[in-house]
């Protein structure tokens, strides 16, 4: 069925211009939208595993993945954090101390999540110190009134490095609040949200603050799957008195991740739909392709051509401009995929505007990740829908007859 003279025919109707213009236009249509779906499918799916890149490498790695609490406090954490470290799923855990606070410069405010760290520990569980100057943690756990803070933070306060600012950290009931003079060390930039609320000082000068010196809030755990971070807190805490509670990074940035899941898979069912728009569009093509080539058909025929070899004929020319628009589209989408992160910068830069804010979005620029395995199902998808659409109009070219199609040439 599909032989040497069946390709060679099939080929030069898709490649060669035909007399009929309307034809060749109504091919070259079909094919762009088959570029433009194929590469628009690969940007899109690209920057939605950039997002989800950057929520693993760049949020998680600076927030805690799981987290163990006491009711009250930990006094002696060290027997705990060794007894989580013998868990098979823990890769590294480290002491912290939480506290909610306002920071306040002139007449500027901003509220913070401040966490209290262990320098040494901290690099075990944390990205940070890859974000901050190098001995940033180590000028930090040496300052009595030492912080570091994001960048949206020093943005809201209009502060830089070395400028003193007020902690205000409130007290439950009637007391007045916690203040203290604190020098800023570090500016940090993750170029998420994460920059618009952390702060992080010295574990031990956290603890005055919070009013149990010498004891912590909790344990952070770095776990060897961020996904199963929920099943494995539930599993430490089988084994933990009642007073432990622990939670996960679901609970604090599971809805970012799952609106990044709901808009890939949303955006990716639109746009394999214009895939398959763009490939119906073969249909067409080749229904008037055969109707254009009844004369050729039936000479075909009469030279003995079978109709299993007519109608494979159709087939590799709906195959081959299927083949040429997710060909031309893959590369298209690649490239697009590969400079569209530097060539938004680019835009922002030129016109002074920025595209994503950390108020709405999760991170402030467009990511871009190119995964092998959907760019794989994106071609795949394409190429299946362009083979079978081109099956009718294949079959209706064999079911012409000879006699009927030369008998008005």
């Amino acid at each position: 069925m599909f032989n040497r003279y069946v390709f060679l025919v099939g080929t030069r109707y898709g490649i060669a211009q035909g007399r009929n213009h309307l034809v060749s236009f109504i091919s070259r249509l079909s094919t762009a939208g088959l570029v433009i779906g194929v590469a628009l499918l690969i940007l899109v799916m690209s920057i939605m595993n950039g997002f989800n890149k950057e929520l693993r490498d760049n949020i998680l790695g600076v927030m805690p993945q799981a987290m163990i609490y006491h009711r009250y406090a930990i006094e002696h954490p060290e027997q705990l954090i060794a007894d989580l470290k013998q868990h098979p799923r823990v890769v590294a855990a480290s002491p912290f101390v939480q506290l909610q606070g306002l920071l306040s410069y002139q007449k500027s405010v901003a509220p913070v999540n401040i966490f209290g760290i262990d320098a040494e520990q901290e690099i075990t569980t944390s990205k940070l110190p890859q974000l901050l100057p190098p001995g940033t943690l180590e000028q930090l756990a040496v300052a009595e009134a030492g912080i570091v803070i994001g960048r949206g933070v020093a943005e809201k306060l209009q502060v830089a490095e070395a400028d003193s600012i007020s902690l205000i950290i409130p007290v439950e009931g009637n007391s007045s609040p916690r203040i203290k003079v604190v020098t800023v060390i570090a500016i940090f930039d993750t170029h998420s949200d994460v920059d618009n609320a952390l702060a992080l000082m010295d574990i031990q000068t956290a603890a005055d603050l919070a009013g149990y010196p010498g004891q912590i809030s909790g344990v952070r755990l770095k776990v060897d799957d961020v996904f199963a971070a929920p099943e494995i807190v539930h599993n430490i805490m089988q084994t933990l008195p009642a007073d432990y509670y622990g939670s996960s990074w679901m609970r604090t940035h599971g809805n970012v991740y799952q609106s990044i899941q709901m808009s890939k898979n949303l955006v990716g069912m639109l746009l394999f739909l214009i895939i398959a728009i763009a490939a119906f569009n073969l249909v067409s093509t080749l229904i008037m392709v055969v109707v254009d080539k009844q004369g050729d058909i039936a000479i075909l025929r009469t030279m003995g051509a079978s109709t299993k070899e007519i109608m494979a004929i159709f087939m590799v020319q709906g195959g081959l401009i299927g083949l040429i628009g997710t060909s031309i589209g893959l590369v298209l989408g690649l490239t697009l995929s590969y400079f569209v992160t530097p060539l938004v910068q680019f835009i922002e830069k030129i016109f002074g505007v920025q595209f994503l804010h950390s108020d709405v979005y999760p991170i402030t620029y467009l990511p871009s990740e190119m995964v092998a395995g959907d760019i794989a199902k994106v071609v795949f998808t394409a190429l299946l829908i362009s083979f079978f659409v081109s099956l009718y109009p294949a079959w209706r070219a064999s079911k012409i007859q000879p006699a009927d199609a030369l008998r008005y040439e």
